[in-house]
């Protein structure tokens, strides 16, 4: 089992809560940054939050 599995099974019927510090994470980590890598952010918070709700990634 990998990692990301057991994460995923540690959070299964907590995705809202996973979601919200997915997004706290990110926030803290541009603030950090002064929002030089806002968009890297953006689209890793959103793969995560995809991988937490098992849901299949969204096509862009």
């Amino acid at each position: 089992m990998s990692m990301l599995d057991k994460l995923k099974s540690l959070l299964k019927g907590h995705e809202e809560q996973a979601d919200k510090a997915v997004d706290k994470a990110g926030d803290a980590f541009d603030e950090r940054t002064q929002g030089k890598y806002s968009s890297q952010v953006d689209t890793a918070q959103e793969k995560l939050k995809d991988q937490f709700r098992d849901q299949p990634p969204s096509q862009q």
